[in-house]
This record gives C-alpha cells, structure tokens and sequence, in this order.
C-alpha cells in the first residue's frame, strides 16, 4: 500500500489527500450538523462502493435512487460504522451540491463532496487508507 492518508479537516470544512508526499485538494465538503457530527479521530478505508444504494437507519428503508442523482451520488467511500450507521464520504446530487459549496453542516455524519471531487478521491485510495478527521 502507498504511503497516503486522507485528512479532513471540520473547521475549515475541506478535504484532502496527502499521498507519497503530494496534496491533492483540499476539496470543499458538507458535514455533519450538530445534532448528528461528523466523528472526530482517526478511521480507515472500510469500503468502497460505485453507485450505492441509500437506506435508512432509521426506518431500514432503500431511496430507489442510485447514481450521480441518488442521495450518496455515484461514489462512497466508508470510514466508519457506529450501530446502524455507517459514516463515509460521498457524492453529491445537484440538487444539493449548494450545500457543498457553501460549506455546510447540514449531514448525518457523512461528508458530502462533488462529484468530480469524489471520483478523483476513490480512485486514488485503497481499503485501509487512514482517515484523519480533526476540528
């Protein structure tokens, strides 16, 4: 495995990859609200999944909407599974890509990222990449 982690950074609500020595990023993200934050420590890479299928924690039910316009895009990436719910760093349907660009914290607990931004990022990491959340 290459020598890379991602880095999350809540405070500045920006994400980026540090790998062999190169930054690639940082990339603007949506986090978690107050009520349901983002967790802070250091996780790995537990999956990575193309087109993945929402379903609720709450109720066990599946949005029918995969891909680019599905609530978690066309790209996951997990870093962390507390319970039923599963943390992790996805797409973003247009409908909602304001929230990315202006920083939010609106989510669950995951990061939402654009589209171009997610695909870059699952590419270049593998499962059991670190990935470092601070304030």
């Amino acid at each position: 495995m290459n020598n890379s982690r991602i880095l999350l950074a809540l405070g500045k609500r920006e994400i980026r990859l540090e790998r062999d020595g190169k930054v690639y990023g940082p990339w603007p993200v949506a986090i978690g609200d107050p009520a349901t934050p983002t967790p802070l420590g250091t996780f790995n890479v537990i999956n990575k999944v193309i087109n993945p299928q929402y379903v609720s924690t709450k109720s066990g039910q599946k949005k029918g909407v995969i891909g680019p316009n599905g609530p978690l895009g066309d790209r996951w990436i997990g870093f962390n599974t507390k319970g039923p719910n599963q943390f992790g760093i996805h797409g973003t349907p247009s409908a909602w890509s304001w929230t990315v660009s202006s920083r939010s914290a609106v989510t669950n607990g995951c990061v939402r990222m654009f589209h171009e931004h997610v695909r870059k990022l699952f590419e270049m990491v593998e499962v059991g990449t670190p990935v470092v959340v601070v304030k």
